[in-house]
């Protein structure tokens, strides 16, 4: 009876753990992140990054609102220049169920009825968000996040790519989540 009562939260753990996005980031240590307070898009950068026209629309969105939300504004004369670049991978990820029913094992009972394997596949992408200082040209902050890509709606696409780049830029400025 004890083992029910954490079912619901396995599951809960289950679900969440399929949308999770991991992030990561790195930062020049000598920049001032308080000088800087206007932003731009790096066009020649964002041109490079191998997605289509409409996501880099969906992402460049996603980077505006949340730079806007932290006090920044979009400037002509910017102090950092926003670039973006992607990866995307194949993911595989195999589940081997070997296991019959009853005790012991039977050289009979393995395959699709009793065990064996099942493969999952799933599409993920990597976003980098690169923050330059646009009087040095010096890389002065990446994010990037890593998670599973929704492909099949245009809606759960856009949430989730407003997911990702909300999740990479909660880091920014540096120590932001340690407040």
């Amino acid at each position: 009876m004890k083992a029910l009562k954490f079912l619901p939260l396995l599951f809960l753990f289950i679900l969440t753990s399929c949308s999770t996005v991991r992030v990561a980031t790195d930062f020049d240590k000598e920049a001032n992140f308080n000088e800087y307070n206007s932003f731009a898009f790096f066009k020649p950068g964002i041109d490079k990054a191998e997605i289509s026209d409409l996501d880099k629309k969906r992402i460049l969105r996603a980077i505006e609102s949340n730079l806007t939300m932290k006090g920044m504004s979009k400037s002509e004369n910017p102090d950092l220049l926003v670039s973006i670049f992607t990866k995307e991978r194949e993911r595989v990820d195999v589940y081997n169920n070997n296991f019959g029913y009853g005790w012991g094992w039977n050289p009979w009972y393995y395959g699709s009825y009793y065990g064996g394997s099942n493969v999952s596949r799933s599409t993920e992408g990597t976003l980098y968000i690169d923050l330059i200082d646009a009087k040095t040209n010096n890389l002065v902050w990446q994010g990037m996040g890593s998670a599973d890509l929704v492909t099949y709606d245009i809606d759960k696409k856009e949430e989730r790519i407003r997911e990702i780049v909300a999740k990479i830029l909660a880091e920014y400025p540096p120590g932001a989540m340690k407040n």
